[in-house]
């Protein structure tokens, strides 16, 4: 027996337009796991930090937004926390003076996340070269000294990321701890996914406005920080103050 199967054009259009959203959400879920993969030294010795030996790092990275950054500043004062570091683009930084003035002024480290908030991966070596360029300029003009870190903008980078922000002077930092806050999964899957920071772990969080529920959930981060006995320090701080880990890039 013979089936036929008559597809008009609307359910055509309905079905292609399914497929199309299939294959791109497989592509972004593949991207965002390549970022996971442990690629972080090269021959000549440029290398990427995602963990150290003891104590533990929060970073907050931000790229964009008015209003999370500073009920973040808020929990961590009133939590008493002294050490974090904030990972900020070149170009927010410009448009938010009074923000950055608070971090300095309450002792939190500062590394740049690039100036315009592009993908490296995308973008040619002199192309990178002058975003690191224009984010020095921007923190410069800010008074903001001596950045030694810097982060891959969206998180993904490869030997050539490493071996320009080596000629710079930086170090490039990434994590070992992703929280996912930027998927706004709710308050409770973020505390548990940094619940499995360990000693040497550095923590992915973010204050851009698209992270929605950091600040809700930062009380508890820190409470399950405290009931392990870990110690709080920055990024800097934890190269400083022991071994680090990178694996080679190949």
């Amino acid at each position: 027996m013979n089936f036929f199967f008559i597809l008009n054009g609307k359910s055509l259009k309905n079905v292609s337009l399914i497929l199309i959203a299939a294959f791109f959400t497989a592509w972004f879920l593949y991207i965002e796991n390549l970022s996971q993969i442990p690629v972080f030294s090269t021959k000549d010795g440029a290398k990427a930090i995602y963990r150290g030996e003891k104590d533990l790092a929060l970073t907050f990275n931000i790229g964009w937004g008015d209003e999370k950054a500073e009920p973040i500043l808020d929990t961590l004062k009133k939590e008493n926390i002294k050490s974090a570091t904030f990972f900020l683009a070149g170009s927010w930084a410009e448009q938010h003076p009074d923000i950055i003035a608070r971090i300095v002024k309450e002792g939190y480290e500062i590394g740049m996340l690039g100036y315009d908030y592009v993908d490296y991966m995308d973008l040619e070596d002199a192309k990178i070269s002058r975003d690191i360029s224009k984010a020095q300029e921007a923190f410069k003009k800010l008074n903001v000294k001596d950045i030694k870190l810097l982060r891959a903008p969206t998180g993904h980078f490869d030997e050539r990321t490493l071996k320009i922000a080596k000629r710079y002077g930086y170090t490039v930092v990434h994590w070992k701890i992703d929280s996912k806050d930027w998927q706004n999964p709710g308050v409770a899957k973020i505390v548990e996914n940094v619940k499995k920071a360990e000693k040497g772990d550095i923590v992915l969080l973010h204050a851009s406005d698209s992270a929605k529920q950091t600040a809700k959930a930062l009380p508890l981060i820190l409470e399950d920080i405290r009931q392990k006995g870990l110690k709080l320090v920055s990024v800097s701080e934890m190269i400083t103050n022991g071994e680090v880990h990178s694996e080679e890039v190949r």
